[in-house]
């Protein structure tokens, strides 16, 4: 969901936005403030409305006198962004998290996979009966939160999708990229164009961050831990691709949940590789490290192999 918004703003204008994770952050204390007043269904779709406002203003005033100074001047005045919208969060919320949990209809399981001797493995709609999980060898729940996570980030692809190109904006949206001046003689206004998307990728970045607010844990640190990932996404999937972003997304998850099943160490993988490992070359750290262990690293591995062998990415359409 947070790569959507990024590749709007990132792969559509050029823009590095550093403080796209912050905006996700605004997102989830925002809806957190509204939903005390309205109810949570309409904080879900005013909280990214104001923050994509207040995207759009900055855009305005401050990202656009900057632009002609190049991507640098871009990248530091909205990594400064960053750093000031934490300190106004905590200031206005405090250091420590705040009780944003989902609303009744979101709370429970979505569906419950059911493990038995002999019957393998059935699925069960809702949280499954005790006595169908006490016959059972194991019964595992899925989050309505995270379904819910999931169909709006698909339908959030899919908008987007059709947006860029089944529609006269999307179109007018690609072309001001690369083709400004002509766009800007056929009548349309190419800096009304670029704030409008600056303010829908932070509105994005809003409405992911509402849902994670209420999945996960909303805190200041919550923008530091999403920060950094988001960008290897729009690099590994590719730059100026919806579709790349979708499949980032998916192998970049991929990539930092399935190595934490594994116990085994990199002595252990190399020796199923047909590799000879003494009591020598066990003394060193590395080969000791377990897959679970070097989990975190592997995405940001995996985009210093995407940069090397393929610098436009997965399904990339731009070299830059």
């Amino acid at each position: 969901m947070l790569s959507s918004g990024l590749t709007l703003i990132f792969s559509m204008m050029g823009v590095l936005n550093f403080a796209h994770a912050s905006f996700y952050m605004l997102g989830a204390y925002v809806a957190y403030a509204v939903t005390g007043v309205v109810g949570f269904w309409p904080a879900l779709l005013l909280a990214p409305l104001i923050v994509g406002a207040a995207g759009a203003g900055f855009e305005r005033l401050v990202l656009r006198r900057v632009h002609k100074f190049g991507n640098v001047a871009e990248l530091l005045i909205t990594f400064g962004l960053s750093y000031v919208v934490l300190e106004v969060v905590q200031l206005v919320w405090g250091r420590t998290a705040v009780p944003f949990s989902p609303p009744a209809g979101l709370q429970g399981s979505a569906f419950t996979v059911v493990s038995t001797a002999g019957q393998g493995m059935s699925l069960v709609l809702g949280k499954a009966p005790a006595e169908v999980c006490a016959a059972a060898v194991a019964c595992s729940t899925f989050p309505l939160t995270r379904a819910f996570m999931m169909a709006v980030a698909l339908l959030m692809l899919l908008a987007l999708w059709l947006l860029l190109t089944r529609t006269r904006v999307g179109l007018v949206i690609q072309a001001a990229l690369t083709h400004a001046e002509m766009v800007e003689a056929l009548g349309h206004n190419v800096p009304r164009v670029m704030m409008l998307v600056f303010g829908a990728g932070c509105a994005l970045a809003a409405l992911a961050g509402v849902i994670g607010g209420i999945t996960f844990v909303t805190e200041p640190n919550m923008a530091v831990i999403v920060g950094s990932i988001i960008f290897v996404v729009v690099v590994v999937g590719g730059v100026g691709s919806l579709a790349g972003a979708f499949v980032g997304s998916l192998l970049i998850g991929l990539l930092q949940t399935l190595p934490l099943t594994v116990d085994g160490s990199l002595a252990t993988l190399f020796t199923s590789w047909g590799w000879r490992i003494t009591p020598e070359t066990l003394g060193y750290p590395l080969l000791r490290l377990s897959l679970a262990q070097v989990a975190p690293i592997l995405p940001y591995l995996l985009m210093v192999l995407i940069l090397i062998f393929r610098p436009r990415g997965l399904l990339g359409t731009r070299d830059e």
